[in-house]
């Protein structure tokens, strides 16, 4: 039985998506224009950009896979379809596709495909985050995309209670400050809090 929102998500969405180094790619030539994905091309945006273009090259080079999750990764044993919901410019993307896409790669039947969440209103309107249009989304499917197996996003948990304190009381924490502080996160966590919650979603498909 299909799942409400998978009717979204059908063959000829996954074909006009982009492979991890398909996106990458197209963040460079884009760039090369001075544009992002999306339609705001403003100073800030590049400059977004360019900034999670050298945070994914360094998540490309040293991600580790603990041996627990790879050895669940390579135990599925049916196609999955691992769609992401994303831009160029938003940094948690940057923080966390790499990751995912060193998980498909432990796996020849995990296609992992990538979207963009302002070419695709209707999907991203599916899986908003507490109403906001928050990315990245992981949504993993059968590989007759038939069945949703699991839906991640936008960020880790501590992220997330972290994002809700600073809404309901900024305490003179400046927007910049408290980005500066969640990459700073990012960075000191090396991806285990992804893995973390990543392993028993995985793990469930099996």
């Amino acid at each position: 039985m299909q799942d409400q929102e998978t009717h979204l998500i059908n063959p000829e969405l996954i074909a006009s998506a982009q492979n991890y180094s398909d996106y990458r790619a197209m963040i460079d030539s884009l760039l090369v224009e001075n544009k992002t994905t999306g339609s705001d091309h403003s100073e800030s945006y590049l400059a977004y950009t360019k900034m999670n273009v050298q945070r994914m090259s360094r998540w490309d080079k040293t991600a580790k896979i603990s041996p627990e999750l790879e050895k669940i990764v390579s135990s599925i044993s049916a196609p999955q379809v691992w769609l992401v919901i994303t831009e160029a410019w938003c940094g948690d993307a940057a923080q966390t596709i790499p990751f995912m896409a060193k998980l498909a790669e432990l796996n020849s039947l995990i296609d992992l495909k990538l979207v963009l969440r302002d070419e695709n209103p209707e999907l991203m309107d599916a899986y908003l985050s507490e109403g906001a249009r928050s990315i990245p989304v992981l949504i993993a499917l059968s590989g007759d995309l038939s069945q949703e197996l699991f839906v991640w996003g936008p960020k880790p948990e501590f992220l997330k209670t972290r994002m809700k304190a600073y809404k309901l009381d900024p305490q003179n924490i400046t927007s910049q400050e408290f980005s500066d502080g969640t990459h700073l996160w990012y960075a000191r966590d090396k991806n285990k809090a992804l893995a973390e919650e990543l392993t028993p979603l995985i793990a469930a498909t099996i």
